[in-house]
């Protein structure tokens, strides 16, 4: 849908505009007035229950869909990363990493980018062979090769393994600084979003309900001041009771005190 001229004023110093929209399905109202405003560099998470209306708002920010009502502006350079990697099986990681690349030498920009993400040994893999981990991190190499504006992240950690998870976080923030992203991940995972994200956003019924500033110093670990606080509001905000959660202090260890960006080449060495 085509921005008004005042969408447009925000999108200097917005990735995303969202003004009053709703997406109704029949006689089910999927998104009902949603505002929504992501800064350029901006990391946000959406949370909500199942049916709450998340996939459908993605789906209007990566051009999938339309609204029925309201107004959605986006940087046209912006990707999508699945939960599933979505390869296709015939072709080598590089070959879908470079497919339909619009850039001279795309091969090329293409090994840069699984080189960027630990994958230069992996360029001739079919998909088939690759795991988990790896498979991601291909699918990150082929939304990073493009230069988006904007990363739509539609819970791409969901089916992987704790370990290669958590790794995935600290790469996915790491890659976030060094190419000022903004990024918008949808997840159920409440850590998750106070690990990564500079806010934490709630939507339920089709409607944001919730806003959560998420002011804590990075590299993030579980246990630092003022985590358990957020968590705990948070799960407040989606109507989810906290319990006693174990001491989680898996790959803490893998983050040090300086920039994320700095740490990409130890950290993939570390992810299956």
């Amino acid at each position: 849908m085509r921005a008004s001229n005042e969408i447009q004023v925000r999108l200097q110093e917005n990735a995303v505009a969202v003004r009053a929209v709703t997406r109704r399905f029949g006689s089910t109202m999927a998104l009902d007035g949603v505002e929504l405003s992501i800064g350029a560099g901006e990391f946000v998470a959406l949370l909500g229950r199942s049916g709450s209306g998340k996939s459908t708002l993605l789906r209007l920010l990566a051009g999938l869909d339309s609204p029925t009502t309201g107004e959605v502006s986006v940087p046209p350079q912006r990707m999508v990363v699945f939960q599933e990697p979505r390869l296709l099986p015939w072709k080598t990681a590089i070959q879908n990493v470079s497919l339909g690349l619009a850039k001279d030498n795309p091969r090329e920009h293409a090994r840069s980018a699984l080189a960027e993400v630990g994958l230069e040994h992996r360029l001739d893999a079919y998909p088939g062979t690759l795991s988990g981990g790896e498979a991601q991190r291909t699918a990150l190499a082929r939304a990073l090769v493009r230069d988006p504006k904007l990363l739509l992240l539609d819970e791409p950690f969901a089916a992987l393994d704790a370990l290669t998870r958590i790794r995935m976080h600290h790469l996915v923030e790491a890659l976030w600084v060094r190419h000022n992203l903004a990024v918008l991940l949808i997840t159920h995972d409440v850590d998750e979003a106070l690990l990564l994200a500079d806010r934490a956003l709630v939507l339920d019924k089709g409607r944001i309900v919730a806003a959560l500033e998420v002011d804590l110093p990075r590299p993030r670990e579980l246990g630092q001041p003022g985590f358990v606080g957020l968590r705990k509001r948070l799960l407040g905000a989606i109507g989810v009771q906290d319990l006693p959660r174990p001491d989680v202090t898996l790959a803490s260890h893998m983050l040090p005190t300086e920039n994320p960006a700095s740490i990409v080449p130890a950290l993939l060495r570390q992810i299956a």
